[in-house]
């Protein structure tokens, strides 16, 4: 049977439990996954178990992200680029690996609402990093904007990733492009900026909670297309179910859980 884990703080909220459960009993797999709440001093706990074999494999999310990423004795290239990761596995010597699913995710919003020729990412963090390494990645993009309140740490950001990028400052509209909300406005009922959404083509929200977040209300009356999180967190929890398992996630039993959960 395998074992595996989501490692945050806090964690009590998060629905990867209901969405591995069901592709594990989708898949025919005997395994079980769970939720629990750790500091610095319990991820290092579970980087030992993962290594041991008594978890299959982890994912990692806020705020031990980039801990993750140093704790691992083998990192992806996307993970040596963004300086975090959310996903552990174990190599058969005993290797702890660790990937980034993040912009699996966030390309998978993408496949939903389309392409388009600009994109502007609100934020500076991981998120973001994520999010403009996927938007990097793909074909097509000949507009890419960091907006952030500091205007130093998303210049950082840009250098960080090498990026061809520019910043703009935060809540101006940029016509037509792809928002991409990278924060965690929404959570506790925020509203982004005014006219954002407006001026936008579509909307990619990374916020996710028991009723839709404001901006993504906002998204459905101005009748652009938009994904909300809980896309991007099906997206990243599919890439990393295969990597454990190497088995195709079933999208349909994962997206159920997702909005049942």
């Amino acid at each position: 049977m395998i074992k595996l884990v989501v490692l945050g703080d806090p964690v009590s909220h998060s629905r990867s439990p209901a969405i591995h459960q069901a592709a594990l009993r989708a898949a025919g797999i005997s395994g079980e996954y769970t939720a629990r709440q750790v500091d610095g001093d319990g991820l290092r706990f579970a980087a030992d178990e993962v290594r041991s074999a008594t978890l299959t494999g982890a994912n990692i999310t806020t705020p031990h992200k980039q801990m993750a990423a140093e704790l691992a004795d083998r990192r992806s290239a996307l993970v040596e680029r963004l300086g975090a990761a959310n996903t552990w596995w174990r190599e058969p010597d005993g290797t702890l690996v660790a990937e980034n699913t993040d912009v699996a995710g966030v390309m998978y919003a993408f496949e939903l609402i389309g392409q388009g020729d600009s994109v502007v990412v609100l934020g500076a963090g991981g998120a973001a990093a994520a999010a403009l390494v996927a938007v990097d990645s793909a074909p097509g993009y000949v507009d890419l904007v960091v907006s952030t309140r500091n205007e130093r740490r998303a210049r950082l950001l840009i250098e960080q990733l090498d990026l061809a990028a520019r910043f703009v400052p935060w809540g101006e509209p940029v016509d037509g492009a792809v928002v991409v909300n990278a924060t965690r406005i929404g959570m506790s009922g925020e509203n982004l900026p005014d006219g954002l959404l407006a001026a936008a083509s579509g909307f990619i929200d990374m916020p996710y909670g028991d009723t839709a977040t404001p901006a993504v209300a906002e998204a459905g009356r101005l009748g652009i297309p938009c994904s909300p999180g809980l896309d991007m967190l099906v997206g990243q929890a599919m890439a990393a179910f295969t990597i454990w398992t190497g088995v195709t996630a079933d999208l349909d039993a994962m997206l159920v859980a997702a909005h049942s959960a």
